[in-house]
């Protein structure tokens, strides 16, 4: 594989993941009510939330959003206990998950903002 080619596929998976990086976020903020509670769809949510997560910490370091996927992480972690646990939320657990999200949401716009100015 030349390096152009190599190049020009990580192009391509930065501008996804720039495309979509909002509209994930925004999902997780939106399934915070569907997180909490004992039943299984909670645990389910928190399993889609996790996956979510995960993809975003791992491809946003790869492509150029170091801050991002540390943010991403953060997020992770407050959902790593109850996604292994195969339950949903506790209270403390939803507090500290919208204060993470919150910072995840911060820390995205700032990069992607440093990217569409790059970009132009």
């Amino acid at each position: 594989m030349t390096e152009d080619v190599f190049a020009d596929r990580v192009a391509k998976v930065r501008r996804r993941f720039v495309s979509t990086l909002e509209a994930k976020i925004d999902d997780a903020c939106a399934a915070i009510p569907k997180l909490c509670g004992v039943a299984p769809p909670a645990a389910a949510a928190v399993a889609e939330a996790y996956r979510c997560m995960h993809g975003i910490v791992g491809i946003g370091r790869t492509v150029g959003f170091p801050a991002t996927g540390r943010a991403a992480h953060e997020v992770e972690d407050v959902l790593r206990p109850p996604y292994h646990a195969g339950r949903g939320l506790t209270a403390d657990e939803t507090s500290l998950l919208k204060s993470s999200l919150q910072a995840l949401r911060a820390i995205a716009v700032r990069e992607l903002q440093s990217f569409h100015s790059l970009s132009r």
